[in-house]
């Protein structure tokens, strides 16, 4: 008889996975829709290549720098929070043992063992290695995969990098009569294809993601080039 196998993502590996696809996705967004809303609104105003350029490249840089700082702040402090609950659940198994013992019995109970079967599995659990099995029944921590604060900012700063890349290279690159049709052609296309792997690699259904993406970029696209348009008729 053939073995059914599945493989969906279970327990640290979806959480992990999910906190990549997290930091990648946000980016490419952000990188995506920021840089497409300023160089649709530069080019409401104006159809000079240059700025249109100069604009696109200071949104790219000032957004990847942005992201990656926010997520390497964000994420140290999710590491400090971690280190700080390890070292107290530390001291705590060194200086009263026996109602950790204990706490963590209830804990198995509150999974549906039995009393017998909890106090022993808690009992050889803390054998083996009390601190890892606090750490993972307890407060939801493996000791082993600590977030990295360096490896989500580069992740963040990639992500939003390549995001802005096309909305960049879409504005300047055809001739001036195709730039904006090419430009909110490519995000929307982008968007949709972004929408569709997070919610996929996420395990979700795919439809609301996409939609959310496109009518955000779109809704952003129309706003900063009406706003441009306004200005350059002004004469701002």
């Amino acid at each position: 008889m053939t073995q059914r196998t599945h493989d969906e993502p279970h327990g640290g590996a979806l959480g992990s996975r999910l906190n990549w696809l997290r930091a990648a996705v946000l980016g490419a967004n952000d990188g995506i829709v920021s840089t497409a809303g300023l160089v649709v609104g530069v080019a409401g105003a104006t159809d000079s290549r240059s700025a249109l350029l100069t604009a696109g490249l200071a949104g790219l840089l000032a957004g990847s720098m942005s992201m990656a700082a926010g997520e390497y702040v964000s994420v140290s402090t999710q590491r400090d929070s971690e280190k700080a609950a390890l070292a107290l659940e530390k001291r705590e198994l060194r200086e009263q043992p026996e109602a950790e013992l204990r706490e963590l019995t209830e804990l198995l109970q509150e999974r549906g063992l039995s009393r017998e079967v909890a106090r022993e599995a808690a009992e050889q659990l803390t054998a083996r290695d009390a601190l890892r099995a606090h750490a993972r029944v307890e407060l939801g921590i493996d000791p082993d995969e600590l977030t990295n604060p360096w490896h989500a900012a580069w992740a963040s700063f990639l992500a939003f990098t390549v995001g802005a890349l096309l909305p960049l290279l879409a504005i300047v690159l055809p001739p001036a009569g195709l730039r904006l049709v090419v430009t909110v052609l490519s995000v929307l296309a982008a968007l949709a294809l972004t929408g569709y792997s997070s919610a996929r690699m996420g395990s979700a259904a795919p439809g609301r993601a996409v939609v959310r993406n496109v009518a955000g970029g779109a809704l952003a696209m129309a706003v900063t080039y009406a706003a441009g348009a306004l200005l350059g008729a002004a004469g701002a």
